[in-house]
C-alpha cells in the first residue's frame, strides 16, 4: 500500500526537529532558534486551552496541537539536563511518537486512507414544495387579485383562495374563503398574523377574523375550509365614529369592562328630565350582571363622586342613567298632593337618583308603620320629620312630637300636632301613653260589636292611628332621670304598638347599639318600617348599615362632599396663586332609603319652613277619642305633660327629713343605659297589661 503524501512529510519534518530539539537548549540557550521553538510551544498550549472551552472539534484540534506542545517541553527539559544523553533520548522519543502517532495527517484523513483527489459528495437539497395549483375557475377580477396576493405571500397555512368578496363603500374590507390546498387535509397553521401580513394591515381582533365554514349545497364545509373576514377600514371608521352597539361592545360590554358580557339594547334620552337612559342586557346564562361603577364612569366620560351616574339592575337587565347634572343637587319642592297618601298608604318622600319617586308609607300590612331617621347635624333630619308628620296628618292620623331639644323647626311643625313638647321628661310622659292606648284599644268594641287589631281598610275602627315622633331620641334615652324607662317603653311600643295602630317615629344621629341603641328596638322599627338614613359620613357607613341588616354586599358607597361640579381653571388659580373657590355643601336631604336589602340613593323633598308651612296640613288637628281621652284620665296620665314631676308619679317620693335637701333626686327608677347591651330589667313586661300595672303601681291609680 503507497503510503500517502501528508504521511511521509510528516515523518521527515519529526526526523530533522529531532536533532535540534537536543542541541538548541545546549548550544545556545538564548538564541533564536531556541526561542523560537519556546514561543511556538507557548503559542500551542494557548491554542490547547481555548480548544478545551470550544463546543466544536476539540478533540482534532488538541491532537494537532500535541507535537508543538510536546516539542517545547522536550526543549525545555534539556535546558535542565547535564550531558547530551538525556537530551538525545528525549528528543528520539518525541520523533518516534510522532512517526507512529502521526497527530497530524490523521486528525485530517481517517483510517490512513489515500486521498489524492476530494470524493464528490452529492448536495443536499430541500425537497422542492410544489405550489399548490391553481385552478383558472372563472374567478372574477378582485379574486384573482387577492389569489396574486395570496401567492406572493407563499400560500400562508397552504390554503387556497377561493372566493373573494369586496365589503360595499370600502377600499380594503373584504371576506376571502379558503380551501385547503390538499383535498381531505384541516387548515392547520394559519394565523390572523399571517393574514394580516399578506395583505399589509395591523393584526388586530378587529381587522382579522376567522369564521367556520358550513356546508352549503354545492359547497362544501368543515375544517378544510376557512372564511376570513378584513375589515381595516371598518375598523378605523369603528375607533373613530362608532355606532352606539359597537361603543358599547368596546367599551363597555368588552370583558374585563365595566358590565362584562352585556349586550347593547337602546338608548333612550329624556330632555324634559335632562337625562341619559341606556339599556343593555346579559345572557341569561350569565347570571346578574356584574357592574363596576369606576371605569363605567369614566367610558360615559364622568366621575363617579359627581352624582350623576346611577345603576338599576333588573334580573339580566341593566339600566344606566346619566343625568346632565346631579339629581341630588336639585331640589324637589314638597307639595300636599306629593305629601298626600295614597289608598296603600304610600307617599312621595323625595326622589331616586334614577329619577323615581321614593315612597314611605304612613301603614304596612302589618299595622301602623313605624319610622327610623338617621342623620347628622345639618343632614336634614327635621326637614324628612316635617315630610312625614304632614303625610300622617293628611292621613287623618293623631300626631304628637315630643324633642329633647327645642328648635324653629320643630316647633312649627308642634303647631299642627295635637301635643308638642320639649325635653326628657315630656318624651316619658307621651311613651306612657301610647302603652296605655295599646290595653285600652285592645279593649274598644268596633262598629261590629267585636275587638279587631288596627286595620285602616276594614270599616268600622273606633279610634284613628296615632302617631308619634321622637326626635334625638337617643340624648333622651341617656337622660340620668328617665333615660332608662324611656328605652323601655320604646321598646314596648315597637314590639306591639302596629296592632293597635300606635306608630313609633324616632329620629337621631345614629342606629348603633355601642351609642346606646338597643338591638331590639333597632330590629323592631327596621321590620316595620322604611328607614331613612341622610348625609353619613365615610367611615361610618359600614357600621351604619351593618347595624340596619344590610349585607355588606349591599353596602353602598358613600356619597361625594358635595354634588356640584368643580370649577375649570384651576391650573390657572395655582399658577396665579389664587384661592379655590368655596365648596359647596349641598348634599343636605340626600342619603338612602332602604325599603328591601338594597339601600337606594335619594334626596327627599324641600319643605321651605320659612316661606310657611301650613299649606301641607289639613285645617284640623286630629286629636284622640272622648273615650280614649277618659281612660288615660283616670289613669292619671292625661294632663299638662309641660309640667314638673307629680308626687309619687316616677314612684315614691324619698324622705327628706334626714336627708340633704339639695342633693339631686333620682327619678326613673333606674340607672341610665350606656354601652351596647341593655342591663337587667327592673321587672319583666312582656304586655301592655304589666306595663299598666306598673304605671298605677307609680301613681297609686
Amino acid at each position: 500500500m503507497s503510503v500517502p503524501r501528508s504521511v511521509a512529510l510528516e515523518r521527515i519534518a519529526y526526523t530533522l526537529a529531532a536533532p535540534v530539539l537536543a542541541a538548541a537548549p545546549n548550544m545556545s540557550p538564548d538564541g533564536a532558534v531556541n526561542t523560537g521553538m519556546l514561543l511556538a510551544g507557548a503559542a500551542g498550549l494557548g491554542g490547547a486551552l481555548l480548544a478545551v472551552k470550544s463546543r466544536e472539534g476539540t478533540g482534532r484540534k488538541l491532537v494537532r496541537l500535541s507535537p508543538v506542545v510536546f516539542g517545547a517541553a522536550v526543549d525545555a527539559a534539556a535546558m535542565y539536563t547535564t550531558g547530551w544523553g538525556w537530551d538525545a533520548a528525549l528528543a528520539a522519543a518525541w520523533a518516534a511518537a510522532g512517526w507512529w502517532l502521526l497527530p497530524l495527517s490523521r486528525s485530517a484523513h481517517r483510517h490512513h486512507r489515500p486521498a489524492l483527489a476530494p470524493i464528490p459528495q452529492p448536495a443536499r437539497t430541500a425537497p422542492a414544495t410544489a405550489a399548490p395549483a391553481v385552478v383558472d375557475d372563472g374567478a372574477d377580477a378582485f379574486t384573482r387579485d387577492v389569489r396574486l396576493l395570496w401567492q406572493r405571500a407563499g400560500n400562508p397555512g397552504r390554503t387556497i383562495v377561493a372566493h373573494a368578496d369586496r365589503h360595499p363603500g370600502t377600499s380594503h374590507d373584504l371576506t376571502m374563503l379558503l380551501r385547503a390546498a390538499e383535498p381531505g387535509r384541516p387548515i392547520t397553521g394559519l394565523s390572523e398574523a399571517g393574514v394580516a401580513a399578506a395583505f399589509g394591515v395591523d393584526d388586530d381582533p378587529d381587522v382579522v377574523r376567522f369564521a367556520q365554514v358550513v356546508r352549503q349545497p354545492g359547497r362544501q364545509g368543515g375544517p378544510g375550509w376557512l372564511e376570513v373576514h378584513l375589515t381595516p377600514d371598518e375598523a378605523a371608521r369603528r375607533r373613530k365614529a362608532p355606532t352606539e352597539n359597537e361603543w358599547w361592545a368596546d367599551r363597555i360590554g368588552a370583558t374585563g369592562g365595566p358590565v362584562p358580557g352585556s349586550e347593547f339594547v337602546k338608548k333612550v334620552r329624556d330632555t324634559e328630565r335632562k337625562v341619559t337612559h341606556y339599556i343593555a342586557q346579559v345572557p341569561d346564562e350569565q347570571g346578574e350582571p356584574r357592574v363596576n361603577l369606576h371605569p363605567l364612569a369614566a367610558a360615559l366620560k364622568t366621575k363617579y363622586d359627581e352624582g350623576r351616574l346611577f345603576v338599576t339592575i333588573d334580573g339580566n337587565q341593566v339600566l344606566v342613567s346619566l343625568w346632565d347634572s346631579s339629581p341630588l343637587a336639585q331640589v324637589f319642592p314638597a307639595t300636599r298632593e306629593l305629601l298626600t297618601p295614597d289608598e296603600d298608604g304610600r307617599w312621595v318622600t323625595g326622589y331616586l337618583g334614577n329619577g323615581q319617586p321614593a315612597r314611605n308609607r304612613v301603614y304596612t300590612d302589618r299595622g301602623a308603620a313605624h319610622g327610623l331617621f338617621v342623620a347628622p347635624s345639618g343632614g336634614g333630619k327635621t326637614q324628612l320629620m316635617g315630610l312625614h308628620v304632614a303625610a300622617d296628618a293628611l292621613f287623618g292620623a293623631v300626631v304628637m312630637l315630643a324633642t329633647e331639644a327645642p328648635d324653629e323647626k320643630t316647633a312649627a311643625l308642634g303647631e299642627h300636632t295635637a301635643r308638642y313638647g320639649v325635653g326628657a321628661l315630656y318624651m316619658i310622659r307621651l311613651l306612657r301613653v301610647m302603652v296605655a292606648l295599646m290595653e285600652i284599644r285592645g279593649q274598644m268594641r268596633w262598629e261590629d260589636g267585636k275587638v279587631h287589631e288596627w286595620d285602616p281598610k276594614l270599616p268600622g275602627c273606633p279610634y284613628r292611628m296615632l302617631s308619634a315622633y321622637l326626635d334625638e331620641f337617643l340624648s333622651a334615652a341617656r337622660n340620668g332621670d328617665y333615660g332608662a324607662e324611656i328605652m323601655d317603653l320604646a321598646e314596648l311600643v315597637s314590639v306591639k304598638g302596629r296592632k293597635y295602630g300606635v306608630g313609633l317615629k324616632v329620629a337621631g344621629q345614629s342606629v348603633y347599639v355601642q351609642d346606646g341603641f338597643t338591638q331590639l328596638l333597632c330590629e323592631n322599627l327596621r321590620e316595620n318600617c322604611i328607614p331613612v338614613v341622610l348625609k353619613v359620613a365615610p367611615k361610618k357607613i359600614t357600621d351604619m348599615f351593618r347595624a340596619l341588616g344590610i349585607p355588606s354586599e349591599n353596602t353602598p358607597d358613600p356619597l361625594p362632599r358635595s354634588f356640584s361640579p368643580a370649577e375649570a381653571g384651576r391650573i390657572e388659580r395655582v399658577m396665579a396663586g389664587e384661592p379655590e373657590p368655596p365648596s359647596d355643601s349641598n348634599t343636605g336631604g340626600a342619603g338612602w332609603i332602604i325599603e328591601g336589602k338594597q339601600p337606594d340613593v335619594l334626596r327627599t323633598l324641600f319643605m321651605d319652613f320659612k316661606a310657611g308651612i301650613d299649606g301641607f296640613f289639613p285645617d284640623t288637628v286630629a286629636t284622640l277619642t272622648d273615650h280614649e281621652i277618659r281612660e288615660l284620665e283616670l289613669r292619671d296620665l292625661w294632663f299638662d305633660w309641660t309640667e314638673s314631676p307629680r308626687p309619687g308619679e316616677f314612684g315614691p317620693e324619698p324622705d327628706d327629713e334626714d336627708g340633704d335637701d339639695t342633693a339631686p333626686k333620682k327619678r326613673g327608677g333606674g340607672k341610665p343605659r350606656s354601652g351596647g347591651k341593655s342591663g337587667p330589667r327592673r321587672d319583666a313586661v312582656s304586655s301592655p297589661r304589666q306595663a299598666l300595672d306598673a304605671i298605677r303601681t307609680f301613681t297609686n291609680a
